[in-house]
This record gives structure tokens, sequence and C-alpha cells, in this order.
């Protein structure tokens, strides 16, 4: 008997959840439009300053890692030449 009341009620509230979908997405679609309306794009200015604040700090980081990795590469090597010297 639990059992036959636990179904019912489990498809009744699996009837309104289907039911509550389109109240929902509307619900969901009102939210999207309200929260797109805040949205401010950048100024032609505001885009050139962070372009080039990325484009500087790429720069910098290739040069840093660049120059790690000649001396780390070069380490190796003369570990490696030092070891097989002997």
């Amino acid at each position: 008997m639990a059992k036959t009341v636990a179904v019912e009620e489990q498809q009744s509230n699996g009837l309104e959840r289907i039911k509550a979908r389109p109240r929902e997405l509307m619900e969901f679609l009102k939210d999207v439009r309200s929260e797109m309306r805040k949205v401010v794009s950048p100024t032609r200015p505001e885009v050139v300053s962070t372009t080039l604040v990325v484009l500087i700090t790429v720069g910098i980081f290739a040069a840093y890692f660049t120059v790690t990795d000649y001396v780390f590469g070069q380490g190796v090597t003369r570990l490696i030449q030092h070891l097989t010297k002997h």
C-alpha cells in the first residue's frame, strides 16, 4: 500500500514539474533579459589599453621562460657532459 502511494506521489510530482517548466523557462528568460540590460560594452580606449597590457605581459613571460629554459638546458647539458667524461 505504501509503495502504491509513493508511486502515485512520484507521478504527480513529475507531472507538476513538467507543467512548471514553461513557467520556469519564462522566469529564466526574464532574468537573462534583465541581466543583459546591465551589460556595458567597453570603449575603444579601454580595449586598446587592456590589449596592450596583455601583450606586454605575454612578452615578459615569454622572455622569462626563454631565459629559464636556456639556463636549465645549459645546466643539464653540462651536468651530463661532466658525468659522462669520467
